[in-house]
């Protein structure tokens, strides 16, 4: 198991796709670089880039993290309760951006590597991570090329792997207090080492290496779209159910909370602009209606979406 050169990709892995949407939006990604001394809680360092009023990107950060702590947090053991109380490594790189225009997407990504330091043992390993896209007004093509990159990424590694890490997708990212889905999915996955390291972390790689092609195709068909003011009111509506699903469910977010980690970077994936209504249904027939009906539940896209 080498440990440097999980760090040594996923450092690469962020430059690449910081300095890739630099180009696309026009802005540069604010540097953060932090570390956090032996007598705090949570040790290590990390590097965190934020891009905010950009023209393309309203927010979009992403960041990288290698901490170490006294004792896994419950978010980390909840499928692994052997493990509960050890020592642990921890680092990943995770991005979320939210574009300007609400044609275009807000995407998610992860990639993470996690370390138990049971003592006297051997350390567990396994990683994590996998993207999915949360549109505002849907379009087939775009639900269509992103979970065609997402499966090809995986084709590699068992032809079973997309269908499950699919399905995991539709499942973890699913709203159960308003029983519905946050976005049209893509693939997750965690607590995943069944490979062995090695073959793992080249899964990871793949996974990690798609996103760019999976999501500016994207944004380059649809960040010129004329919008309008309501169509800003509605994004914004439906972003409330983005900050809704990390702070209640999602498990990065909560680990990092639970272990002592850096706040600001935690909650750097919060869209700038948000809102919320009392009891708000749309229009039937609209486009808004469309989101609901055609978009936020499970399908799939690779079989029943003509090419």
């Amino acid at each position: 198991m080498n440990t440097q050169d999980v760090r040594d990709y996923l450092l690469k892995l962020q430059d690449h796709i910081v300095t890739t949407l630099e180009r696309l939006d026009g802005g540069s990604f604010m540097h953060d670089g932090w570390t956090r001394a032996p007598t705090e809680r949570l040790q290590g360092d990390g590097l965190t880039r934020c891009l905010e009023g950009g023209a393309l990107l309203e927010r979009g950060g992403c960041n990288f993290s290698h901490v170490r702590g006294p004792q896994l947090p419950p978010s980390a053991t909840q499928h692994r309760p052997e493990l509960a109380g050890a020592p642990f490594e921890a680092m990943g790189v995770s991005l979320v951006f939210h574009p300007r225009n609400p044609h275009v997407p807000t995407v998610h990504m992860n990639v993470r590597l996690f370390s138990a330091l049971p003592p006297g043992r051997e350390p567990v390993s396994w990683f994590g991570g996998g993207m999915d896209l949360t549109p505002y007004y849907g379009v087939e093509q775009d639900a269509v090329h992103f979970h065609r990159t997402c499966r090809d990424a995986l084709s590699a590694f068992g032809p079973e792997l997309y269908p499950r890490f699919k399905r995991w997708c539709d499942e973890y990212f699913f709203l159960k207090h308003r029983n519905e889905p946050r976005g049209i999915g893509g693939v997750f996955f965690d607590d995943f080492a069944e490979l062995g390291f090695e073959r793992s972390f080249a899964m990871l790689r793949a996974v990690g290496d798609a996103f760019l092609p999976a999501y500016l195709p994207i944004v380059e068909r649809r960040r010129d779209t004329p919008y309008t003011e309501a169509e800003r009111e509605f994004q914004a509506y439906r972003r409330g159910r983005y900050v809704e699903f990390n702070l209640v469910y999602d498990r990065g977010t909560l680990f990092g909370l639970q272990s002592g980690g850096r706040t600001e970077s935690i909650l750097m994936s919060m869209p700038p602009r948000v809102s919320w209504r009392y009891d708000w249904k749309p229009a039937p027939g609209s486009a808004e209606a469309r989101l609901y009906s055609d978009f936020l539940r499970p399908r799939d896209w690779l079989q029943d979406v003509p090419a």
